[in-house]
């Protein structure tokens, strides 16, 4: 009989997990506390409850869709490389029907409480405790396993400043805000320069009468729009230039980087560049900022020192009055309220995860969290390949170490980071995104071997070191190998350009992906032959 797993959450994490289990024979059940699919990306225009996450109206992808897929299912040519929010539920309900997903999935119902059942020393299963929020019951079932896919942009994080409370405007978190609607015209303060604050910054700054943008230590920012108009990680996420990362020196990788986007504007000048080297941050990445900077929608600030009643002080003595709203841009809490803090505990956004997906005093292995990280890349591909691994380990077909060897690992992993990264709430489950893929696909057996690859096929193996670093590459050899998986890599590039071809330039010539292929081979050398001889 198939192991019965449950699956909380039907978000991105959620609908690749019922799929994963069913690729492993395993039967999954997924819990969905909302109406429909799709948990963050499921734009919602009403208020929703401080654990229910959405983006906004507008909230476009910062991650390509050749680089954010599942690794067997692309998504179709037709859709832009950068997708708003409503292509991504497409392509979600698209996957859905393909993989047969919608019948696995309980809708309005949420988890109430999650513990271990009266024999898990021995079997390892896990209580879960449900209620049918349409017939308003309750109750209690055990499955052999859990695969938690919650996210972590849920609870709001709502720091106070003095005199926040005779503040007469409103207070706002991102969380909450949905559109533009409503805030014509007004004067508004930003405070924090992550993605979701600088996207409600440059969007209110075409039709406010004013925005300040507050600071704490300043932001690099990155664009979508990369070299010869190619999406941003299908130029930098490949395996040659990951290589030469980690034979670079940290600070002169960091100059390289820096120099690149202040050859687009000047951070310094525009009052934005941050004492911390531009890798030691989660990247921003925003396309419009410094456009909005240019045309005075968008003035940026210092820290909030106070509130008054009607205004903001900054902490370089500077005013601002007649404040209408202030958005509180200052991130999330994550956390899993329905388990028992033993099982996993947070602090401060700190969690200790093997590998970002197990806790370690949980011996039968028997209950993962998936998309608790912050990637610096695409999230659907490594929650999917968590997944994998997750399903093997559940099957027993993989196992995990021993409870020092996960903790010992989580420890090198914690302080790795707090190296690189400057201290903050929202540096605490950071990966790269190569780095990360790999490792998780080592546990697979699924992490593409480049020289096996060149004796079989040099023109694959050339593409798979030199080319993007697609999802399909975990899908080469291996447990879970997908037959078109080739194919895939080999037109990754037409996916990418086919939606650019709406007009037809006579003498047109697709030359920009061999030029910027020579472009990183001559980087790669200069870098080595840096490292030898200085």
């Amino acid at each position: 009989m198939a192991k019965k797993i449950a699956i909380i959450g039907a978000g991105a994490s959620g609908l690749t997990a019922i799929k994963c289990c069913l690729d492993e024979g395993l039967s999954p059940t997924c819990f969905e506390r909302s109406d429909d699919l799709g948990g963050l990306w499921n734009y919602r225009p009403e208020e929703r409850a401080d654990g229910d996450a959405t983006v906004m109206k507008s909230t476009i992808i910062n991650t390509s869709k050749e680089m954010m897929c599942y690794s067997d299912f692309p998504i179709p040519k037709e859709y832009p490389n950068f997708m708003h929010n409503t292509f991504i539920m497409k392509y979600f309900h698209l996957y859905v029907e393909k993989f047969d997903l919608r019948k696995h999935i309980k809708f309005r119902h949420e988890i109430v409480h999650i513990s271990q059942s009266s024999d898990h020393k021995v079997t390892g299963r896990w209580s879960v405790k449900v209620k049918d929020l349409v017939e308003d019951q309750e109750w209690t079932e055990d499955f052999d396993g859990v695969i938690i896919c919650t996210g972590h942009h849920a609870k709001k994080h709502e720091p106070s400043f003095p005199g926040q409370e005779k503040f007469r405007g409103k207070i706002i978190h991102t969380h909450d805000y949905r559109d533009h609607k409503g805030y014509e015209d007004k004067r508004v303060v930003v405070i924090g320069v992550g993605n979701s604050g600088n996207d409600v910054a440059t969007e209110l700054g075409r039709i406010s009468k004013q925005v300040y943008l507050s600071t704490r230590r300043g932001m690099w920012v990155l664009n979508r729009v990369d070299q010869y108009g190619l999406p941003i990680d299908i130029v930098s996420i490949r395996r040659i230039l990951n290589w030469f990362i980690k034979i670079m020196p940290f600070n002169l990788m960091c100059s390289i980087g820096e120099q690149r986007v202040n050859s687009r504007f000047d951070h310094a000048r525009y009052g934005i560049q941050p004492e911390h080297r531009i890798f030691s941050q989660h990247p921003t990445v925003n396309d419009d900022l410094p456009n909005r900077i240019l045309s005075g929608g968008i003035i940026i600030k210092p820290n909030v020192k106070q509130f008054t009643e009607t205004g903001v002080e900054f902490e370089d003595g500077t005013f601002e009055d007649n404040i209408d709203v202030v958005f509180l841009a200052t991130g999330y809490i994550f956390g899993f309220p329905f388990l028992d803090e033993g099982v996993i505990k947070v602090k401060d956004n700190v969690v200790d995860l093997y590998k970002y997906v197990w806790p370690p005093n949980s011996p039968k292995s028997s209950l993962a969290v998936l998309g608790c990280i912050q990637p610096l890349g695409a999230i659907f591909p490594i929650s999917e390949l968590q997944c994998r691994w997750v399903t093997r380990v559940f099957k027993g077909l993989a196992k995990l170490p021993s409870k020092d060897e996960m903790y010992a690992d989580i420890q090198r992993k914690r302080e790795a980071m707090a190296k690189r990264y400057v201290k903050s709430q929202r540096h605490t489950i950071q990966v790269d995104y190569i780095n990360y893929m790999d490792e998780l696909a080592e546990q697979v057996g699924c992490k593409p071997d480049i020289v096996k690859l060149f004796c079989s096929d040099p023109s694959l193996a050339i593409e798979v070191a030199t080319g993007p670093c697609t999802p399909y590459q975990y899908r080469l050899m291996g447990p879970g190998k997908w037959d078109g998986a080739r194919n895939a890599i080999r037109t990754t590039m037409d996916r990418v350009y086919y939606p650019l071809g709406t007009r037809k330039v006579e003498g047109q010539k697709k030359t920009g992906h061999g030029l910027l292929k020579m472009l990183i081979f001559v980087i790669v050398i200069v870098a080595v032959l840096f490292k030898f001889f200085f």
